[in-house]
Order: C-alpha cells, then structure tokens, then sequence
C-alpha cells in the first residue's frame, strides 16, 4: 500500500511513499523531451515536455512509478485492488493501458486543467505490459501548484475526484475516504479542553492531548486520515531545506516498518521509498528504507533536447557519518 500527498510551502512539493514487500529495481528516470513514447493503442508522442521521477525501466520503456513534468504537473499511480476495473477497447475514446497513463498526461499536460479534458476521452483499457508483467490495480493523484485530483477507474465508469486535502491512499475509493474524514473533527493541533461533562473536573496532563483519537494503525483509512491531520496543520520555513524535510516529516508519519505488517511467508510490507519533488525546480528528492539520508536530482541539469533515457540508481546502501572532532570543552 502506499501513501502520496503534495505541501506548499514557498515551493510546491509532490511525493509519494511506496509500500510493498519487494522491488523492482527502481531508478529515477528522466524523459527527455524527443524521447520518443510509444502507446499501444493510440499514435505515439515524438515530442513532449519531460518528465523525471520514479520508474522500473523495460526495454527502454520507463515504467513510472510518480512523475513530475517541466511544467510541475505531477503524477502517481497507487495500488487499488479490489476496486480498480480497466475496460475494453471503445473505438470513440482514447485507449490508454494503465502502464501508460501517467506519460500520456504528463507528455501533453501543463496543469490539472488541461489534464481533466484528457480524461474527459480516456478509456483505461486491460492491456498487460507483457507476459511477465500483468496490469497493477491502480489509481492516480495528478496536481498541479493549485489543484489535485484522483482518478479511478471503477466497474461503472471513470471517476474523476477533486482532492482539497492534498492526499490520497488505497482503498476504499476516494469519495469514502474524504466521507470517513468526519469522523475526526474534533481533532486538533490545539491543546485539549474539557467537553467531557460540565463540572467535572478533567485536566490535560500531556501535550498533544488534542489529538487523541487520531488513528495510528497501518491501514489505508488509517493513514489516510493521519497524512491529511498532519498535511494540513503542517508547518515549515520558506527555505529549500526546510521544505523539503517537512515533507519527508509528513511522509513518514505514515511509513511502515518491517516487522509490523506480516504478508505470510515472512514477507513484510516496508516503505522501500519515499519521494518529494520540488514542483516548480523539478528537483526529485528520495530516501529508502536502508538509507535515510536524501538524495537529489536535478531535471534541469541534464539536457532535455535529446531521446535516451537519463537513469539514477537508487542510492540503497546506509549513510552514516561517524563524528570524529568533538567540540573541545563541551559538557551536555
């Protein structure tokens, strides 16, 4: 399962958490504009604005993961089994498989805007990449610095959701996750106070007492409800810094460790990466779950006119800096 939120800051942020019990080696990939996308059912796109962020790429062709484009919309496919329905070929509509849905939005849109008239003709259609690789049941967060919204493609038809909390997770479908949300309206980020009974006297003996209630298991319902609380009562600096840790903060309010979701088999559901990418700089930052310390990438400092792929393997390995000069004279 996993969990994708965008923040605004003095920047605009896009990222996502990937929870699973395995990788497929992913890398972050970056699609130069003449790199040329082939579709399957559809005429393949030469030309188009680039795209950098998470992908598995097979046979030359990047499987992402979240992506973001030169103009900052931004893209990712999340896991909705159990709900997720993809459809049969329809000769008056755009047939997309979901493998390519995030570059056939991302190739041609600069915004939310532009993206919804896209999806106003698509039609998700139930094409596998190959034989090895059988269709994922997704669905999708596509924003921009303003706007958010979730796609999902049901058993009665293309669901398009306006998304005001900036988050999405897996099941149930959006509009029950957004529902659930009422439940949770007493929470705040303000100290608690006495609505218990009148004249009973109840006193507040920690910090943070205003958030009891607040979910703290791993479910997508769950983290759902704990992303978007800690989202929107978020604060940071205006500084790149600030920005982006904030967000991995964010992100990691809702990771998982190994050991406490149990697949069977002595599998276990980890949070192999978390990413945030800086939605104006196209600057795409990860971390993974052996290795803590963020790493960047820069889109614009590779060139963009060209037609291969650019690829960065996934730094895994620990970072650990070892102090070696203390402080002369320094008592805790």
């Amino acid at each position: 399962m996993c969990t994708a939120i965008t923040y605004h800051a003095k920047d605009h942020y896009f990222g996502r958490n990937l929870d699973l019990e395995f990788s497929y080696h992913e890398e972050v990939t970056i699609t130069p504009r003449s790199f040329p996308f082939v579709f399957r059912r559809q005429n393949s796109i030469e030309q188009h604005y680039a795209l950098i962020g998470m992908a598995f790429v097979v046979d030359n062709y990047p499987l992402y993961y979240d992506a973001t484009n030169e103009k900052g919309l931004s893209m990712a496919g999340l896991n909705f089994p159990g709900n997720a329905d993809y459809k049969n070929e329809c000769p008056d509509l755009d047939n997309i498989t979901p493998f390519e849905f995030i570059p056939w939005i991302l190739c041609q849109c600069a915004n939310v805007e532009e993206a919804r008239k896209l999806l106003s003709r698509i039609n998700l259609v139930n094409i596998n990449f190959n034989r090895e690789l059988p269709l994922s049941p997704l669905h999708w967060m596509i924003a921009d610095q303003k706007d958010a919204i979730v796609v999902e493609s049901v058993k009665d038809g293309l669901k398009v959701y306006d998304d005001p909390v900036g988050v999405m997770t897996n099941n149930p479908t959006f509009d029950k996750q957004l529902f659930f949300l009422n439940n949770y309206l007493n929470i705040s980020p303000e100290p608690a106070k006495n609505s218990f009974a009148k004249g009973l006297e109840l006193n507040e003996y920690s910090r943070g007492m205003g958030a009891i209630g607040l979910p703290g298991d791993l479910s997508s319902s769950s983290r759902f409800v704990r992303a978007a609380f800690t989202r929107i009562n978020s604060v940071s600096g205006d500084s790149e810094e600030e920005s982006v840790a904030q967000f991995f903060h964010i992100l990691g309010s809702v990771e998982h460790p190994r050991g406490c979701v149990h697949l069977g088999d002595g599998k276990y559901e980890i949070t192999i990466y978390s990413s945030c990418c800086n939605m104006d700089k196209c600057i795409y930052y990860y971390r993974t779950y052996e290795n803590s310390q963020i790493t960047a990438v820069k889109m614009f400092d590779e060139d963009l006119s060209g037609d291969k792929l650019v690829r960065y393997p996934m730094r895994k390995e620990p970072q650990i800096r070892y102090e070696d000069q203390p402080v002369s004279g320094w008592q805790a």
